[in-house]
């Protein structure tokens, strides 16, 4: 069976691509750092189907050891800082783990693993205060934050190593994947189990920042489709995925507070504390390329997305 590393796999993204994977037969490997509040939370139902082995992006040598023990077929570089407003109070901290350490996987795999095929996970934040739209794989990268900086790193590094030691590395440029496993500090996560936690009487307001902000929000649960399809072609490519649609937050929290029968004037509260210091207004794919060439395509609408994660932050809330 083929065997594959998720670094990060303890995330969101991680915990549905190791579903995915499992799914298609494969041995699963997932890297996780040495933590004494590590939480596998996400990855409960399938850790006794994994192995789970310990490694850190800042530390080359675990990443050898890793690569010499296991001999992965394909890894999946899903570990970062991921979080953008964190960015900002951890600037280097983000460049040394989101950036650096893709290069230090990277170099890992040369040296000891050179056959094993490479996915890094690029962000549309790498198009920041965008030159064009909607943004596709020839769109000028123009970021605005720390994290978007140190993902555009990470993206051409990934170009580099393809490029310069013929390795097999692609990067997935994914626009804004949600779901019920999202981290709460994110702002789709924020608006779901706020609005949750007012509807059961657990709090009366909700705190946001930018609420015209546009994004072009998909289901991670099926972007993680698309991370493997990508590794399956005979000729290493990057891709854009995402729905090709736009929302603004407002849009967000009025489905998320229309679904619980409440009006979101009378509990949003803009609250400067959240304001990002510089802002990406506007973020939409063209995702044709994946379309065509992968035959990957969103399945959940925004309206869908919206009441999924409002009905399991419910559930959650109401099961404590």
């Amino acid at each position: 069976m083929p065997r594959a590393l998720i670094t990060g796999v303890t995330g969101q993204d991680g915990s549905y691509l190791a579903e995915f994977l499992l799914s298609k037969g494969y041995d699963v490997v997932g890297m996780v750092r040495r933590s004494s509040t590590v939480t596998f939370e996400r990855i409960q139902h399938i850790q006794d189907d994994i192995t789970i082995v310990q490694g850190d992006l800042h530390d080359q040598s675990s990443l050898v050891a890793c690569l010499e023990q296991y001999k992965p077929d394909e890894v999946y570089n899903l570990a970062a800082q991921s979080f953008v407003a964190t960015s900002w109070s951890q600037a280097v901290l983000t460049g040394e783990v989101t950036a650096l350490g893709v290069t230090r996987l990277l170099e890992s795999i040369r040296l000891v693993n050179p056959g094993a095929r490479f996915y890094q996970a690029s962000s549309s934040e790498m198009f920041g205060k965008a030159v064009e739209t909607p943004q596709r794989e020839t769109t000028p990268f123009y970021p605005r934050s720390p994290y978007g900086v140190a993902k555009v790193y990470g993206h051409w590094i990934t170009v580099n190593y393809r490029e310069s030691y013929n390795l097999y590395t692609v990067s997935g440029i994914l626009f804004n994947h949600e779901s019920p496993r999202r981290g709460l500090e994110f702002v789709t996560r924020k608006v779901s189990d706020g609005t949750a936690r007012i509807k059961l009487g657990l709090a009366k307001e909700l705190h946001l920042g930018n609420l015209e902000a546009r994004r072009d929000w998909g289901f991670a649960g099926e972007y993680v489709k698309a991370m493997w399809q990508m590794l399956q072609r005979e000729r290493p490519e990057d891709f854009v995925i995402g729905t090709g649609e736009t929302h603004s937050v407002r849009e967000f929290v009025e489905l998320a507070f229309q679904h619980v029968g409440l009006d979101y004037h009378d509990h949003v509260v803009q609250d400067p504390r959240f304001l990002r210091p510089s802002e990406v207004d506007l973020l939409r794919s063209d995702s044709a390329k994946a379309r065509k060439e992968l035959g990957w395509a969103p399945q959940t609408d925004f309206k869908g997305l919206v009441e999924l994660m409002v009905e399991a932050d419910l559930k959650r809330l109401t099961q404590r």
